[in-house]
This record gives C-alpha cells, sequence and structure tokens, in this order.
C-alpha cells in the first residue's frame, strides 16, 4: 500500500488548483473518488490507481506524469512563442498547473512522437545521449535519395557549427523521396541540418519512435496519453 495521503493533497498534487480551492472543490461536492462523492478534503487515501472525478470529468492519479503527445504541425514546444501557438495550450488545466515539460523539442513544423514530463530525472535520461536512446524520424525529402547519401547520413557528415560528426544510427529507404532514419543525439535542427549536408533538403518530417515505443496508430493530432511502465520500459531501450 502507497503512503495515505489526505484528498486535498491528491487533488494538489495532480495539478487541480491550490490547496485551498482543492478543499473547496470537494466542499462543493464536485470531486468523486471511483465514482463515490467525496465530502472530506481531509479523508486520507490510497492514491494508488485511484480515478478522481473532478467537475464531472475522470482523471487518473499519476505521482509523476508521463505523457505521450501526437504533435501537430504549426505548434512550436515552448511556452514563450515566436509565431506560433504552444503546444501546451492544447493540454489539459492540470497538466500545465503541474509544470509539465517537453522531453526534447521538435520544430514547429515537424509532426509526431512528443514526451512530456514532470519528472525531471526522466527527462535527463531520455535527452542525454549517454543512453543510447535512439529517436526514428520519417523524412520526406525535395530530391530523390540516393545511395551515396545513404552511406553519407550512415558514415558521419559535419555540420557547420561543430567538427565532430554526427551519425545516422539506422537509415533506411522507403520510397524514392523518403526516408526512415534514427539518430541518438538532438543536436539543433539536426536531421535538416544532415539532410542539407548531403546535398537533400527535408521537405516534412515526422518522428515515429523513440527507443522501442512507436507512436500508437490511435493517437489522433493533439492527443495525449498516460504512459504506463511497460512504455516506459520501452522507452528506456537503447539502440544498439
Amino acid at each position: 500500500m502507497a503512503k495515505l495521503l489526505t484528498l486535498e493533497k491528491i487533488l494538489f498534487s495532480q495539478g487541480f488548483g491550490t490547496r485551498r480551492y482543492c478543499s473547496d472543490l470537494v466542499y462543493a461536492d464536485l470531486v468523486s473518488v471511483n465514482g463515490v462523492l467525496a465530502e472530506d478534503p481531509d479523508a486520507k487515501i490510497d492514491p494508488e490507481g485511484i480515478v478522481l472525478t473532478v467537475e464531472g470529468v475522470d482523471w487518473e492519479y499519476h505521482e509523476k506524469a508521463y505523457i505521450a503527445f501526437n504533435k501537430p504541425a504549426n505548434y512550436e514546444c515552448s511556452h514563450k512563442t515566436r509565431h506560433h501557438p504552444s503546444v501546451y495550450s492544447l493540454l489539459p488545466r492540470p497538466l500545465i498547473e503541474r509544470a509539465v515539460q517537453c522531453v526534447g523539442r521538435l520544430d514547429q513544423d515537424t509532426t509526431g512522437l512528443l514526451l512530456l514530463s514532470d519528472d525531471g530525472q526522466f527527462i535527463h535520461r531520455m535527452t542525454t545521449p549517454k543512453k543510447n536512446i535512439g529517436k526514428v524520424y520519417v523524412i520526406t525529402t525535395a530530391e530523390n535519395v540516393t545511395q551515396k547519401q545513404i552511406d553519407h547520413l550512415l558514415g558521419g557528415v559535419v555540420l557547420d557549427d561543430d567538427p565532430a560528426p554526427c551519425f545516422a544510427k539506422v537509415c533506411t529507404q522507403i520510397g524514392e523521396r523518403q526516408l526512415a532514419m534514427t539518430i541518438v543525439e538532438g543536436r539543433y535542427h539536426q536531421v535538416k541540418r544532415m539532410l542539407a549536408a548531403v546535398g537533400n533538403h527535408v521537405a516534412a518530417l515526422h518522428r515515429s519512435s523513440i527507443g522501442s515505443y512507436s507512436m500508437p496508430d490511435d493517437l489522433k493530432e493533439g492527443e495525449w496519453r498516460w504512459l504506463y511502465p511497460a512504455e516506459l520500459t520501452l522507452l528506456a531501450q537503447s539502440i544498439e
């Protein structure tokens, strides 16, 4: 059994507002726990596995938030955006209140799998190249792909701001103008700059997988879902 917590603290930890506001939600008969109307914000509860219903919306309890999100194009992975709306505007208020952050960023025109979390250690583990966690991108190119370009990407290209070459861990042609490429690092605009370095150009970019976890087919653009232990294990599996 997990440590018992007051209902007020549970609601606060899940991002439903200040502790005073969370208490007021209970007193206003706006909170249920596993389908049972809550009456006392100071009632102690085992939070593990419970489902809260707050103002008519069901909410699973998660001590830490681990989120898979299908990022649409024309959204920025920032709270302080320049030209496009923020991906955070597509998330429910409780996730914003508990300060989830993007685990790495995707460019505004890049679509696909984006992770978010409020667990700083998880964010660090998932973004450090030392863990060798690959990210798979489906790349649509402006020109036909050549075998010479693929060989160059696998052999390593030098970008203009860093003498150390960066490599595609895996690079497979899946169409005349389409590649599936796995990279481990996360340099600024890396995929676009790698393709430019071999004489091609990225027309569209989509991240399909991180580690051994692939974005579910039924997760539509702009939607999110919780990640559970088995999925977190897949995410952490490095690319050999």
